[in-house]
């Protein structure tokens, strides 16, 4: 109980989440009288039932009296309990708290690495979106500062046509002009 706490919780058997049989088997080990008081009412309880079924009214009275002291018993056993591992359930919640905010930090850590690597995929995107919008522009004012080589370009090379001779492409070249 006066132990300190860990450096490192995965190494300590004392600090390890543990599944609900677990808890269960450690409460009673923990607080082994609680469940002793709880078969001694219920015991006191069926016997009380079989000498009411039998007609035993005396046996009864001394099997709901019995049932009385075993809950006091119960009673005394929870509040004592209580107070005697009063420190190690505040121990075992604050680990639990721990354990929480070390499960939501990670989550937390997880959910901004995914932010960041779709932040920079986003910006290279946009880089490639700029240099691919630059270099039209590019494009387009080279095309304006010679508009007649385009349309010697469109006579030699028209779309239409699969290919067309050097003698009718000159043709069409000065009819253009």
């Amino acid at each position: 109980m006066s132990e300190p706490l860990p450096s490192s919780f995965e190494e300590h058997p004392q600090f390890q989440e543990e599944t609900s049989l677990q808890k269960f088997r450690r409460r009673l080990k923990e607080e082994p009288l609680i469940p002793l008081g709880c078969a001694a009412t219920s015991y006191a309880l069926y016997r009380a039932y079989r000498s009411m079924k039998a007609g035993d009214s005396v046996e009864m009275n001394k099997m709901f009296r019995a049932r009385i002291y075993a809950q006091f018993f119960t009673l005394i056993a929870v509040v004592a309990g209580g107070m005697y591992y009063g420190s190690e359930r505040k121990q075992r919640r604050e680990f639990e708290q721990m354990v929480e905010a070390r499960k939501s930090q990670e989550k937390r850590d997880a959910w901004l690495r995914e932010l960041e690597i779709r932040d920079k995929e986003d910006r290279g995107w946009r880089e490639r979106h700029a240099a691919i919008e630059a270099a039209a522009n590019e494009a387009a004012n080279a095309k304006k500062s010679f508009p007649e080589q385009d349309a010697a370009r469109s006579a030699i090379e028209p779309s239409e046509q699969k290919s067309i001779g050097v003698l009718i492409a000159v043709k069409e070249l000065l009819s253009r002009q």
